[in-house]
């Protein structure tokens, strides 16, 4: 740890308990700083500013353009800093929300904890298993409302999904297909330009390895092991969130995997995998996914000896056993059908909101957030590895 983290540390922990006699009325608009604020959490902000329950005063990110951008878009009134220990120290902030790439997602959130703050973290929670248990720690130590970005959870449909699983609709489940599919090759034709004299590139680094300024590398940083973690922390971390729920399960028995870059060669994690999960109780969940083609979307299908659904974030949908002929290749018609109804981020981030003022759990706590990027990371860990883990 460096002396001035130490130092940081040091007079939050001394920060903390102002910080934590203050209690937010039902009317209150909570204080927010941005930690991170690329555009996943410029559109976390936006909406909990359109919510009403949220004042944007101080914005932190590595990236000065970024900096000016969601200042004048959301708050000109905004201060603006580049250590986002900085703005920590402010004592007219009541929760942050943290948009930085995944290596920086414990040290901040941690940190921010210390510091008295709430945090809404988006997911993976952690880049490493070792920093999970560091976070579960800190958090258990703590009374702050801790939310992670598995907007799932506060999603209708989703909520009505995990009913019927758990009523026995589907009968014994025994495997449960996830799956993702994006267009990289698509979204990068039109990749914005660096301004690379306004980066702090080694303040962008962190713990990660010293290394030259690679735009790719800040731009896409999911698809570096230094930064993310690919398919599985990036897409499949959501599902296996949502498939713990469901089954009521959060941590396998042993995980294979394979994948490979067959297109997108500059990015170090494989642009297309499948991993395999062994659970207790007798049931496994497999995923599949590539980034060179997105049609078909995120998907779950949980298939049991009743019925099997479909399940995604436009809605799902459950089909019986029993009424087309064995291994026909179409489906029968869904004896359940539920559509989405708006975005399940914007209940999340009222949840969230609803947590600060009532001091009760979010949906998406740190006990959850943490098992589910522990299985990601032992994917990851199959997969580099060539080999079978076995917990």
């Amino acid at each position: 740890m460096d002396a001035n983290r130490r130092e940081f540390l040091k007079s939050a922990t001394a920060a903390t308990a102002l910080s934590q006699g203050r209690v937010l009325g039902a009317n209150d608009r909570i204080r927010i700083g941005g930690m991170g604020v690329g555009g996943r959490a410029r559109y976390l902000i936006e909406q909990l500013l359109r919510l009403g329950a949220a004042e944007l005063v101080a914005v932190s990110d590595v990236y000065e353009p970024r900096r000016a951008e969601i200042r004048q878009k959301l708050a000109p009134g905004a201060r603006e800093y580049l250590d986002y220990r900085q703005l920590l120290e402010q004592k007219d902030i009541d929760a942050v929300v943290i948009g930085s790439p995944d290596h920086w997602h414990v040290p901040m959130t941690i940190d921010a904890i210390r510091a008295g703050k709430d945090v809404y973290v988006e997911k993976p929670v952690s880049h490493t298993i070792e920093e999970g248990e560091q976070l579960s720690k800190a958090a258990a130590g703590s009374d702050r409302i801790i939310q992670i970005g598995y907007q799932q959870r506060s999603w209708e449909h989703f909520q009505l999904a995990r009913e019927v699983v758990a009523s026995g609709k589907l009968g014994k489940i025994t495997l449960v297909l996830a799956s993702w599919y994006q267009n990289y090759p698509r979204w990068m034709a039109g990749q914005p330009r660096v301004d690379r004299a306004k980066v702090d590139w080694k303040r962008f680094l962190g713990s990660a390895p010293d290394q030259p300024f690679d735009e790719l590398r800040f731009l896409r940083w999911r698809w570096f092991w230094d930064f993310g973690g690919g398919h599985l922390t990036d897409l499949y971390s959501h599902w296996i969130d949502v498939i713990h729920w469901l089954m009521g399960v959060d941590t396998p028995l042993s995980v294979e995997a394979m994948g490979q870059s067959f297109e997108l060669k500059q990015f170090e994690c494989p642009d297309t995998m499948s991993a395999s999960y062994l659970y207790p109780g007798g049931w496994m969940s497999v995923y599949t996914g590539t980034i060179v083609g997105h049609l078909e979307g995120g998907n779950i299908i949980l298939r049991g000896t009743k019925a099997m659904m479909k399940l995604n974030r436009d809605g799902f949908a459950v089909y019986p056993e029993g009424i087309v002929p064995a291994e026909a290749t179409r489906l029968p018609d869904p004896e359940i059908a539920v559509r989405s109804m708006g975005d399940g981020t914007v209940a999340h981030v009222k949840n969230f909101a609803d947590c600060v003022r009532s001091r009760k759990k979010p949906n998406a706590p740190v006990e959850v957030g943490v098992p589910a990027a522990r299985a990601a990371h032992l994917g990851n860990l199959a997969l580099r590895k060539g080999a079978r883990i076995t917990v």
